[in-house]
């Protein structure tokens, strides 16, 4: 259920059961742990907010991070685009809720990406 209000709150809204929007906290930017499928090799990436760094072979582009001021490594939750160096292709624009990577997760054949915090000082 920590997931559903968190991406709630990245979004806006409120329930109609009458959940009440908790406040949140912008970030600095995101800290995302990118994985390359094939080799199986790991790596941890700072983006500031609003910029990008090339992650394997995809572009990644930090545009918010926002967390509960309570759980800002639990519950943070960040807006990404990110694009296929190679191809151009735009595999992934949207939220990705670090307490629940699997919600809105990047489809990618060879990569993965997923956020693991944002940037708070």
């Amino acid at each position: 259920m920590r997931w559903l209000a968190a991406l709630m709150l990245a979004l806006g809204l409120t329930s109609a059961a009458g959940m009440a929007q908790t406040s949140v906290d912008s970030g600095l930017g995101a800290v995302l742990r990118g994985l390359d499928k094939v080799n199986g090799e790991t790596v941890d990436v700072e983006i500031p907010w609003g910029g990008t760094l090339n992650v394997f072979g995809l572009s990644v582009t930090v545009q918010d991070c926002r967390y509960p001021p309570e759980n800002p490594t639990g519950d943070a939750f960040a807006l990404l685009t990110i694009t296929d160096r190679v191809s151009g292709y735009q595999a992934f624009h949207g939220w990705m809720v670090a307490s629940s990577p699997a919600l809105n997760a990047l489809d990618h054949n060879r990569y993965d990406v997923w956020v693991l915090r944002c940037i708070t000082s």
